[in-house]
């Protein structure tokens, strides 16, 4: 990896974490019910595949520096389970990138959300409903779901305009 690619990714995980922690972010960026705009990089994937790893490492910061000031109620879980969501989903949206309807990336796009609704609608499942861990999975998973598709739409929309821009052409 060359110097320039590594500052790419380190970009893109600062971005990330501090998207997860600007006040009025921070408040909708945490909990059962979420809209994680840094989610939005998730889309990156679908012109640069490096940032696969800066996603998933500015989650990772975000999830754990959350849990240790407690901003984040799932606590340390999330650093494990939420960043691998969004590893996952980052890796499937470059997977599928090139597979389109009507020029739309729809299975890309879709990649965050049902991720994001198993794993973190489980991990919400099973802290806040561990009795009822299926109607909490639907529940919790279905708030998450809703927060990513948001999130996936503004990325897609930025996504558009950065592939002008040739910022990240290798």
């Amino acid at each position: 990896m060359n110097l320039e690619k590594f500052s790419r990714i380190a970009m893109i995980a600062a971005i990330y974490t501090v998207l997860c922690f600007i006040p009025i972010l921070s408040v909708l960026a945490f909990g059962q019910i979420q809209i994680r705009i840094a989610e939005a990089l998730t889309m990156l994937p679908l012109i640069y595949q490096p940032s696969i790893f800066g996603v998933t490492l500015g989650c990772f910061l975000a999830n754990l520096i959350g849990a240790l000031t407690g901003i984040n109620p799932t606590g340390l879980l999330d650093s494990i389970f939420g960043t691998l969501a969004t590893l996952m989903a980052a890796y499937c949206t470059w997977k599928l990138r090139d597979k389109k309807i009507k020029g739309v990336p729809v299975y890309a796009m879709l990649m965050p959300a049902l991720f994001n609704f198993f794993i973190v609608g489980g991990e919400l499942a099973y802290l806040f409903m561990p009795d009822n861990f299926i109607l909490g999975l639907l529940i919790n998973g279905t708030y998450v779901a809703i927060g990513e598709i948001i999130a996936v739409i503004i990325g897609y929309i930025l996504v558009k305009r950065l592939k002008k821009t040739n910022i990240f052409s290798e």
